[in-house]
């Protein structure tokens, strides 16, 4: 059983008033929750050993699952209730769920993709990356800055103009937005034990790739889009309307 992580704990500030009364793990594109595709996409490449973090409306998430006989695959929680731990210390949190040894994927619930989750993994095995990162080249605030070979190399964020760099490879930098989507190395939960409280698994990367391999996956040629406002979900419902390339709804 290949095992993954869906991120679905934060509060989803950005789709309010929906998570005024939800999470937005339970937000629905075209009657269907972000939750279910991410589960039902995980599934399809054989990822049916799933941890799930929760904190906002956490029962709500609990008792959906239940509804649902947890989709058919084998389902735990991390529990955040009492602290929401940011996406690194959440991924410190549930580090026990993987205990064999092997590369797990991480996803963020509040993205719509048909990426090929297969690719992905076995391109980053074969990289010998800790981790990958699935990128795009779209628009963004804050972008992976990674060398000509995929190597990530630094961060910049658009608003501020902040620029970090920590490889010493800094020649043709090209700037790639992260998709939520990552392969990781069981090696990486080490490194960030010893981290405290919430903290973001961004910038232990941007620290990181001084030393150690963090690579992109270019997934131009998929299906993405980021449902964390209630516009994009309106926007992902009516190119569902019109077309059936997509998704998970078997």
């Amino acid at each position: 059983m290949a095992k993954a992580m869906i991120l679905a704990a934060g509060l989803g500030t950005r789709l309010k008033p929906i998570t005024l009364t939800k999470p937005k793990a339970l937000a629905e594109v075209d009657g269907i929750t972000l939750l279910e595709y991410s589960i039902k996409h995980l599934k399809r490449y054989g990822f049916d050993d799933i941890i799930i973090n929760v904190h906002h409306f956490a029962d709500q998430v609990i008792e959906f699952l239940k509804k649902k006989n947890d989709f058919g695959v084998h389902l735990t929680i991390s529990d955040e209730r009492e602290q929401l731990l940011n996406t690194g210390g959440g991924l410190k949190k549930a580090s026990g769920f993987f205990n064999d040894d092997k590369p797990f994927l991480m996803y963020n619930v509040d993205v719509l993709s048909d990426i090929n989750l297969n690719n992905l993994y076995h391109t980053h095995i074969e990289s010998n990356a800790i981790v990958t990162l699935a990128v795009r080249g779209r628009k963004t605030s804050r972008y992976f800055l990674f060398d000509q070979a995929g190597c990530l190399c630094g961060w910049k964020n658009m608003s501020t103009n902040q620029i970090i760099i920590t490889s010493r490879s800094v020649s043709k930098l090209q700037p790639f937005a992260f998709s939520g989507i990552q392969v990781i190395n069981p090696g990486l939960l080490e490194m960030i034990s010893l981290n405290e409280g919430p903290f973001s698994i961004t910038e232990v990367y941007i620290k990181l790739c001084a030393n150690y391999k963090i690579m992109a996956y270019n997934h131009d040629n998929s299906f993405w889009m980021d449902m964390g406002t209630a516009e994009s979900i309106a926007i992902a419902e009516e190119l569902l309307s019109k077309c059936n390339f997509l998704l998970l709804r078997d």
